[in-house]
């Protein structure tokens, strides 16, 4: 079943924000084997590595989760942010189909 038009219309505009795109790498970097330590980054994390404001990380992280490309957990006092791969590739065959 593929997701609705106004579902990639979300996740497109999601992504074409260069900030946001430097968000979801930093994500997959951490994510990788490799780098893990835990999954996720939090928004503290985030605001570390890119250099940016922690309202500026907060906007980014609810457009993200809105077009359902980042996930949020809890671990204690911490909430962390994932990618959502399934839904990732899922709008990529979208987006291919499409054009």
């Amino acid at each position: 079943m593929s997701p609705p038009a106004n579902e990639l219309d979300l996740f497109l505009r999601a992504v074409a924000d260069p900030a946001r795109r430097r968000i979801l790498s930093a994500i997959k970097t951490r994510e990788e084997p490799a780098q893990r330590k835990r999954k996720g980054m939090s928004a503290s994390e985030i605001e570390k590595l890119l250099k940016l404001a922690q309202p500026t990380i907060s906007h980014h992280m609810k457009v993200l989760q809105k077009a359902g490309i980042v996930e949020a957990t809890r671990e204690g006092h911490w909430q962390l942010y994932h990618r959502n791969e399934a839904t990732i590739a899922a709008m990529l065959r979208r987006l291919k189909d499409q054009l």
